[in-house]
């Protein structure tokens, strides 16, 4: 488990579900991001729109204003850490990129934004396609219920790794995300099974991210009414992903999951 990478998340946005606001602004996201370097983060995973449930569209521009500036001056803070950046929005990649992303993280899998292939293929950076049941990057409460919840995040997965290389993405680009908690389904087994199943993905030759770390089925499972009470199950789970197989960790408590892993 040691050979794991751990991406710390790095949120600008006041609506984020566990950390909202706590690193708006340049100065303190740049302190939040080195603090994450010097606990074992390799990656930075810089986002400026919150894309859980009951959270709200952010214009083009209000994003750019958030991100970039961080992107920018993480980059020049840090030039040893691999930035990725958290958005759907291809203009948003493409200026992050420039600014010094070297990875895209895409909750949509390539289906918000029409020239986001473009973008990733052109730049030739690693990109994050997730599973969501949801069509858009506003994730919902639906409770929705699989007949065999890894084969489909396989099938959809195998989609949209289709559809990134039709856009000019390589295979050796692509990293696999299976999705956690309300990008599944609201019901908390169905998380749980992936975490169980995760060599399933694995099996597909693609580097795997499993960002579990404080999402809600966390707590019907091991306990932590809110998100900031969540870091036991959130260390289960992030266990349990590396036993499976995982590559890559997406968490809000880097020191504690590196303690884990080794």
């Amino acid at each position: 488990m040691k050979n794991v990478q751990i991406m710390g998340i790095l949120n600008v946005t006041p609506d984020s579900f566990s950390d909202g606001g706590e690193f708006e602004g340049v100065e303190r996201a740049v302190a939040r991001a080195r603090e994450m370097v010097e606990e074992g983060a390799t990656i930075i995973d810089i986002g400026g729109e919150s894309t859980g449930p009951g959270s709200l569209d952010v214009k083009l521009e209000e994003e750019l204003e958030r991100v970039i500036p961080v992107v920018r001056a993480v980059s020049e803070a840090l030039p040893e850490v691999l930035i990725s950046v958290d958005t759907w929005k291809a203009e948003v990649a493409r200026q992050a990129i420039e600014a010094g992303a070297g990875m895209v993280n895409d909750v949509t899998a390539l289906r918000g934004d029409s020239g986001m292939a473009r973008v990733v293929a052109e730049a030739r950076v690693p990109v994050i396609l997730m599973y969501s049941k949801d069509a858009t990057a506003r994730t919902s409460k639906k409770a929705v219920e699989y007949e065999d919840v890894m084969a489909t995040v396989i099938e959809f997965l195998k989609e949209r790794v289709a559809a990134a290389e039709a856009g000019g993405v390589t295979r050796a680009q692509i990293i696999l995300d299976p999705g956690m908690g309300a990008f599944v389904s609201t019901f908390p087994k169905y998380s749980l099974e992936i975490l169980e199943r995760l060599n399933e993905l694995v099996s597909l030759d693609y580097p795997v991210l499993v960002g579990a770390s404080r999402k809600s089925f966390i707590r019907e499972i091991w306990g932590g009414e809110k998100p900031e009470d969540r870091l036991e199950g959130s260390l289960e789970a992030a266990k349990m992903a590396a036993q499976n197989g995982a590559s890559i960790l997406r968490v809000h408590d880097v020191k504690e999951t590196v303690a884990a892993m080794n």
